[in-house]
């Protein structure tokens, strides 16, 4: 029913942007985050639908929609990274996106994205993110990194007051939509497909650092998505996967000799996340995270030997960027431990960057 607006993809007078929709049983809301895609002021854009195996059909259902998206169908789940390589090594644009099923993207989300690229240059970006039932909500205004490899972001939760309106570095941008052009992902490679989901975002726009191509944050690009996207929410599968990531970002990302000289603080920050899992009755997690972490250290020592032959940025540089403190949604801990958590990790970021720098 909608070839017809999938058609005015057509102006070569613009950069041809490939946006890649990764889909796992996203039901109809797949169908309309396409749908505000097609109602976008920019015009040159391909769809490429990649399905990890969904059981709901909704893949088929869009592509009944739309029958102009490319769709690929995953003869199984590679989950979040490896779902959206498969996407990018087929997309012929100049620029791609990296966006989730269940978003929905303002008008004119993608010029303000592209306008950034072309005036700051080389780089990773990221929309300024609003909450689906409550627009006055904020999700994030960029992406953070405390020292110990948590991920976090920036205003989440809070109500849009308009604080953060221009265009800045920030430490990552959010695989929720991320733009970028192929020419950066030649020269820093895709998603890490070992990640399988989360961090995913944090460790190739940390791995982009170290060759010297930063993250920013656009606020005139508007994207809105579900306070807790379709994706796994908060579930025992999740908080493993974010434990395990975490440290294997640490292992590959860091110098050998920094991680070293942070191994006292990492041991302590490690009791201290032991204990979290266990009040959440998540032990059984956070060890199979670790175990995971020890049966893969050949794997973690060769992406740490890729990663050093393209670094030329030391981690200093890197280290004076990243926070010292985490700031985690009260649905996932509530407000009394998240502050004596943080002012622990403020404690020990501090002492460890003194260590450090």
């Amino acid at each position: 029913m909608n070839e017809n607006k999938m058609e005015k993809n057509t102006d070569s007078k613009k950069p041809l942007v490939s946006i890649i929709i990764l889909n796992y049983n996203a039901g109809n809301l797949l169908i309309d985050c396409v749908s505000s895609i097609q109602k976008s002021n920019y015009s040159n854009y391909e769809i490429i639908l990649v399905d990890n195996i969904s059981k709901d059909n909704s893949h088929k259902k869009c592509k009944e929609n739309f029958p102009t998206i490319k769709l690929i169908e995953n003869k199984e789940n590679l989950g979040y990274c490896e779902g959206n390589n498969v996407g990018l090594r087929v997309a012929k644009g100049e620029y791609v996106v990296v966006l989730n099923p269940d978003t929905i993207v303002d008008s004119n989300w993608l010029n303000e994205l592209l306008k950034a690229y072309q005036s700051n240059g080389e780089g990773l970006y990221q929309p300024k993110f609003l909450s689906t039932s409550d627009n006055s909500m904020l999700l994030s205004t960029g992406q953070m990194i405390q020292l110990f490899g948590f991920g976090y972001s920036r205003s989440k939760g809070d109500k849009d007051e308009k604080v953060f309106e221009n265009i800045e570095q920030i430490d990552y941008a959010s695989g929720t939509c991320l733009f970028t052009s192929k020419k950066i992902l030649e020269k820093i490679g895709l998603f890490d497909p070992f990640l399988f989901a989360f961090h995913d975002d944090l460790e190739l726009c940390w791995r982009a650092s170290l060759n010297g191509i930063n993250s920013f944050y656009v606020p005139k690009s508007i994207v809105y998505h579900p306070v807790e996207g379709t994706s796994f929410k908060w579930s025992p599968l999740k908080f493993k996967l974010m434990e395990r990531n975490r440290k294997y970002c640490l292992l590959t990302l860091y110098d050998r000799s920094t991680f070293y000289k942070m191994l006292p603080a990492l041991i302590v920050v490690d009791i201290s996340v032991f204990f979290f899992y266990f009040s959440k009755g998540l032990v059984k997690m956070k060890l199979l995270a670790d175990l995971e972490i020890l049966k893969n250290l050949k794997i973690i020592n060769r992406k740490y030997s890729e990663n050093q032959k393209i670094k030329n940025i030391s981690d200093k540089e890197i280290i004076n960027s990243f926070k010292n403190e985490v700031k985690v949604p009260e649905w996932v801990v509530n407000n009394e431990i998240n502050l004596i958590f943080n002012n622990f990790l403020k404690i020990i970021s501090k002492v460890t960057k003194n260590i450090l720098l």
